[in-house]
């Protein structure tokens, strides 16, 4: 099937993270001279003038952070520094995946290898296992709605989808793919509005920009043609 620029970026962000925090690790030599920032230290240090100490921050929260810091991530997003803004992007993801429970998190990895390998339907089984024990955990939600979408299960996936912003309002990733969702449903107004939403929170996806420009002019045809 068709793999929109959604699941794309997923994929991509999640690939990269872990090697993204590695290599950019060894450009943060101030942590190796004082010592590892604790957590707040390093929330602090993401609102620094100084783009290494930016830098250092987002390096150490991937190491020791929770999906709750994500929070604190997301104005790096808009960051004027781009390989910033990316490094930002790759250990949102990374963070969004740790529940903050190991053996949540080691059921979450198991999920993750199944639907990397293809097992769609056992790794569903995995992912609705978390949900039933952590429902709070959103992640677990926006990987089924990712895998319901892979499986052209869209009333599933978007069911997912609103568990996800239930609990991540400003989760780009279920906005964008809840986005493209309406829009093959016909619904551009609705689709618009999600993915404006999400290009806010996260403009670093090249293809958002093209999508936004087309909802536009559908919703503008479907005006023109009710006159």
């Amino acid at each position: 099937m068709h793999l929109s620029y959604w699941f794309t970026s997923r994929l991509c962000a999640l690939a990269c993270a872990s090697t993204m925090v590695l290599t950019l690790g060894a450009l943060a030599p101030a942590e190796a001279q004082q010592g590892p920032l604790n957590r707040q230290q390093a929330v602090q240090a993401l609102g620094d003038a100084d783009p290494l100490r930016r830098l250092e921050g987002m390096v150490r929260l991937a190491d020791i952070g929770t999906a709750a810091d994500t929070d604190a991530l997301m104005p790096r997003l808009l960051d004027t520094d781009p390989t910033l803004r990316h490094t930002a992007l790759g250990i949102i993801w990374r963070l969004w995946g740790r529940s903050g429970d190991d053996a949540i998190d080691k059921l979450y990895q198991q999920g993750m290898g199944l639907m990397q390998s293809g097992n769609l339907p056992k790794a569903v089984e995995v992912f609705s296992d978390i949900i039933s024990q952590r429902p709070d955990f959103a992640e677990a939600w926006n990987k089924r709605a990712t895998l319901y979408y892979m499986m052209d299960q869209y009333d599933m996936s978007m069911k997912d989808c609103d568990e996800v912003l239930k609990r991540v309002p400003n989760h780009f990733g279920a906005l964008s793919g809840y986005a493209q969702m309406l829009a093959e449903r016909d619904q551009p107004e609705r689709a618009l509005e999600l993915l404006e939403r999400a290009y806010r929170v996260n403009p670093n996806s090249g293809n958002a920009e093209p999508m936004i420009d087309g909802l536009r002019r559908q919703i503008e045809a479907k005006r023109k043609k009710s006159t």
